[in-house]
């Protein structure tokens, strides 16, 4: 009423505008703000702090191999180690969920409802548009180039060193999740430029080595460590628990695009298949598929049916469809590493390619971190089909990318801001972003 001068074009618009209002009004986002802040401001009772091994005054001395005594066999003594943060130092974490609550209780919870709030909103909205973009090469190298990194886009966000990033898809925000060795998760809102712009939160036991934000609903971040996997719901601000095992977990990707089960990995070579619509926290089938340590799993893009497992010089796909507690064969087996393979993904797209990672340094790539410095993972760069993304140990530091051929595209580096390897990374989904992390807890935006 009342538009009759408005064009055909300006009467579509002012509709458009009205049932988005409408939308809005409807996924009551105040009673969620509400909910986080009395969430947030609310202080658990007691932390549990893991108990620290008493000391036995009248125990056995025990023979000490030379290896111990670190001693090299001609008897000339190693040198020093950096010492490691022992385990007495990490917070002991109980099962089932638990409140999105910070690690600095001493923090302003204003912040940390500030940052949650914004994870919420940026979710709400990629649930009505999402978009994908794919590029050609020439434009995607120019896209590369124009990428660079600042100091305003470097920080500490975990404490320890990081074993696994997460990009959420929003175009607007730059918002990245970071796990640790030690389970800390750290979010980071890239584009507050405050010293409050990241809060730590330990929903995990151990080193926490995948994350995934779900793509059916980027209000959820997926996070596994040995012990289980976790949903971090920030609509209702907890970590719920998906899965607990009593062997290591290792990896996990959704077996369908509403992400409601997924294909987990086992350190002893196991995988299972989990439902998250079951009550409980156990998996609905354990299946050895011959592998003696399943390092990653990923599920092809289009036949989500077939999922890729990475192991001790392994890489071999399987149907889920047929999987078996004992005498599960392989569709696929890939052949050719001779050394310890890191993780094997498939492209983004058709899922015809698939990249792997092994310590055999194939691709004239340097793969040997070394102990202290997280393993490498070569990830396919979500807007290109036959372009992936992978760490470097070269001088000066840099993440690089290359073509499916093995054409070098582009270094990553900053002789100002980059000193560091940065052995784990992630790429945005639709933006030109990149995020990599290294052995001191820093995330590098590109």
């Amino acid at each position: 009423d009342g538009c009759s001068q408005l064009s055909a074009y300006e009467r579509k618009r002012l509709k458009n505008i009205t049932e988005n209002a409408k939308f809005f009004a409807a996924l009551k986002l105040h009673e969620s703000a509400a909910r986080l802040h009395q969430i947030a401001t609310k202080r658990p009772s007691h932390v549990t702090k893991r108990a620290k091994p008493k000391k036995a005054e009248d125990e056995t001395v025990r023979r000490r191999s030379m290896r111990l005594q670190r001693v090299e066999p001609s008897g000339i003594p190693m040198p020093e180690m950096p010492a490691q943060p022992g385990a007495e130092e990490y917070p002991q974490v109980p099962a089932g969920p638990l409140p999105m609550v910070p690690e600095d209780q001493m923090g302003d919870s204003k912040l940390t409802e500030d940052l949650l709030t914004t994870w919420m909103r940026i979710s709400e909205v990629l649930l009505v548009i999402i978009t994908n973009v794919l590029m050609m090469l020439s434009r995607y190298q120019d896209s590369l180039n124009s990428m660079v990194l600042s100091e305003d886009n470097i920080k500490k966000v975990v404490k320890y060193r990081v074993s696994s990033v997460a990009i959420h898809p929003s175009e607007n925000i730059i918002f990245v999740a970071a796990g640790d060795k030690s389970g800390q998760i750290g979010l980071w809102n890239v584009n507050s430029k405050s010293e409050e712009g990241a809060h730590v939160f330990i929903p995990h036991n151990y080193l926490v080595s995948c994350m995934h934000f779900s793509p059916f609903n980027p209000a959820h971040l997926l996070s596994l460590s040995n012990e289980t996997l976790r949903c971090g719901d920030v609509t209702r601000a907890v970590f719920d628990e998906i899965c607990r095992s009593e062997e290591s977990l290792s990896s996990f990707d959704f077996l369908e695009d509403n992400a409601s089960t997924a294909i987990v990995g086992h350190w002893d070579g196991d995988v299972a298949v989990v439902d998250r619509r079951t009550p409980g926290t156990s998996s609905e089938l354990s299946a050895d598929i011959g592998f003696k340590r399943t390092r990653t799993v990923h599920v092809h893009p289009v036949n989500k049916q077939y999922f890729i497992a990475a192991g001790s010089v392994d890489v071999c796909i399987y149907d889920v469809r047929y999987l078996k507690s004992n005498g599960n064969k392989p569709v696929s087996s890939l052949k050719g590493h001779t050394k310890s393979v890191a993780s094997a993904y498939f492209s983004p797209v058709t899922g015809n390619r698939v990249v792997t990672v092994c310590a055999d340094d194939k691709l004239r790539h340097n793969n040997n971190t070394g102990r202290w410095l997280t393993r490498f993972r070569a990830i396919w760069d979500p807007k290109q089909e036959d372009c992936f993304v992978v760490g470097s140990m070269a001088r000066p530091r840099q993440i690089e990318v290359f073509q499916d051929t093995g054409k070098l595209l582009h270094s990553f580096y900053n002789l100002d801001c980059l000193g560091s390897v940065c052995s784990i990374n992630v790429v945005h989904p639709s933006k030109n972003i990149l995020v990599g992390g290294n052995s001191s807890g820093r995330l590098h935006v590109f």
